[in-house]
């Protein structure tokens, strides 16, 4: 590589080794279906990814707004992997946001009296045998 080269890596490997993706299969099918965006635009697995790149990956109901701050191809501990990329501050408010409105939306149902005793299923036998 010449000096005047910036290093580049892939971005499948990349997104591996930061941990958004378990594998870099899973990684590469997130990609296709489009769920991975790199300074805005659509990307193929195979792009180059450099440090300054913004990167957008939708992972469920959130979407993770990145910036890239290293490279790395090999997977390594998460402590190094947070220091792969730096969160927008945009990004974090708005899964914050999402996540307390999917919480406060959530249904509030519970099971008050929980699973029936074993007198209540006794009792429920006793009147099927009647039926």
């Amino acid at each position: 590589m010449t000096p005047d080269e910036t290093p580049k890596v892939r971005l499948d490997k990349w997104l591996w080794a930061a941990r958004f993706f378990k594998t870099r299969s899973l990684a590469a099918t997130a990609i296709e279906t489009g769920k991975v965006e790199v300074n805005g635009e659509r990307a193929k697995r195979a792009r180059q990814l450099q440090a300054g790149d913004a990167v957008t990956i939708k992972l469920g109901p959130y979407a993770h707004h990145v910036e890239v701050l290293a490279l790395s191809e090999r997977r390594g501990p998460a402590t190094q992997a947070a220091t792969l990329y730096a969160e927008t501050p945009e990004g974090k408010n708005a899964r914050e946001l999402l996540r307390a409105q999917m919480k406060a939306a959530s249904p509030a149902f519970g099971y008050d009296s929980g699973k029936p005793t074993k007198k209540d299923r006794r009792a429920l036998q006793k009147l099927r045998r009647k039926g």
